[in-house]
């Protein structure tokens, strides 16, 4: 009988927490606590319910930021993959926003509209978006001539040449699209929370900072790591399994 392959990959996080512990050990608590400290943040956080109120204020920015980039992002990125007019109008904007760092966008943002719901959307929309788009751009010109020629030529319009050709051939580029968009407006939710939010987890983060408590900070450095975490392991990697079973049949 055949023992699986162990993945390695679980190891790592037992190495991160013995690597935090080793170092904590050789600073006061109040400058870098131990795991179990944290912890007990966390529960303490978690009994109040404030945790939950954090979590889903930055859950519901990411959400919506995120989307209406997916959305803007496969209709900019296709356009251009299949117009070289279009792609070359939209060259010097991709290069231009993906070119200044979102969290640069964040102060002007906020002074035209406020604090609030729709900043810190903005904000993540504008990360998100153009990396996304350049992407699916790519995905869409990397498709061989010959595929669209032959399904052209057995009668394929312009919306199944989109269905059949375009969208099946272009999902490995999505799938790296999504990925990315999402990593960018997450890094760009938690900042603009630190700059401009009284709540989320980017506040969680600035405000432990400000009155001194690293268990806080800390606690919000892991429940952000372990947001992305998931992120990955339970849609990204699904989606790309799914596609490549699709594409398989």
């Amino acid at each position: 009988m055949k023992l699986p392959t162990p993945h390695w990959g679980w190891a790592s996080l037992p190495f991160l927490l013995l690597v935090w512990i080793a170092l904590a050990s050789r600073f006061p608590s109040y400058v870098l606590p131990q795991p179990w400290l944290v912890a007990a943040e966390a529960l303490r956080w978690i009994e109040d319910g404030s945790l939950w109120q954090q979590f889903k204020a930055s859950a519901l920015e990411e959400l919506a930021g995120f989307t209406c980039a997916v959305l803007v992002a496969v209709l900019l990125g296709t356009a251009a993959g299949m117009s070289r007019h279009f792609r070359d109008f939209i060259a010097p904007l991709n290069s231009l926003f993906m070119a200044i760092p979102p969290i640069a966008w964040a102060p002007l943002i906020l002074i035209v509209f406020g604090f609030g719901f729709f900043s810190i959307v903005l904000v993540i929309f504008i990360a998100a978006v153009f990396p996304m788009a350049v992407t699916i751009q790519e995905g869409v010109l990397g498709i061989r001539d010959g595929e669209v020629r032959a399904a052209r030529t057995l009668g394929a319009n312009r919306r199944q040449l989109l269905c059949y050709v375009y969208l099946p051939a272009s999902l490995p580029f999505l799938t790296a699209a999504l990925r990315i968009g999402f990593s960018q407006g997450w890094r760009a939710l938690v900042a603009a929370e630190m700059i401009g939010a009284s709540q989320g987890i980017g506040w969680m983060v600035s405000m432990g900072g400000q009155i001194g408590n690293a268990s806080q900070v800390l606690l919000g450095i892991a429940i952000i790591g372990l947001l992305a975490w998931l992120m990955e392991s339970l849609v990204f990697r699904r989606i790309e399994r799914h596609y490549q079973s699709w594409r398989a049949a």
